[in-house]
């Protein structure tokens, strides 16, 4: 007959790996807020232009809300604010009832020299690793995103 460890002690292993897991997840998220402040952005403003800067100058609202992991309000609340200082505008898409999301100059100009930094930052922050390592990385957090996104729809 096997050695199995007890159920219990293997929830509990997991309980303890997730809960670091977690740890890690705030604890990015808090220099990605940090990185954003010594880069004088606001945090909202420099998830979408961070969100726009992978998927074009010019991208879905719809696209926005769904990548940059702000609410609609937040994403609509920064918007205005950044029409008003001319680093967006907003165009009816190709079908004529979504918005577009916009960078004016400005708003590339904004874009290239402090989200582009920052996008260095982490490429230099992965140097060190393999090949292999990356792609294990990447393969990972996928599959964890994809496992949890169907549990959280069984809520």
């Amino acid at each position: 007959m096997p050695n199995n460890p007890p159920q219990q002690l293997i929830n509990t292993q997991i309980c303890q790996q997730n809960k670091r897991l977690n740890m890690l997840l705030f604890e990015t998220d808090a220099v990605y807020s940090e990185a954003a402040k010594r880069l004088g952005l606001i945090d909202s403003d420099y998830k979408i232009l961070y969100t726009m800067c992978h998927l074009g100058s010019k991208c879905l609202l719809a696209d926005v809300v769904r990548l940059s992991g702000c609410n609609k309000q937040t994403v609509n609340s920064a918007m205005r604010r950044m029409e008003a200082e001319e680093l967006i505008y907003l165009q009816k898409a190709d079908d004529g009832r979504r918005k577009l999301i916009c960078l004016t100059e400005k708003g590339q100009n904004l874009t290239q020299n402090t989200i582009g930094r920052l996008i260095e930052l982490e490429n230099e922050a992965m140097l060190n690793w393999t090949e292999q390592e990356t792609a294990l990385y990447i393969e990972l957090t996928q599959r964890f995103l994809q496992d949890l996104k169907e549990k959280i729809k069984r809520l």
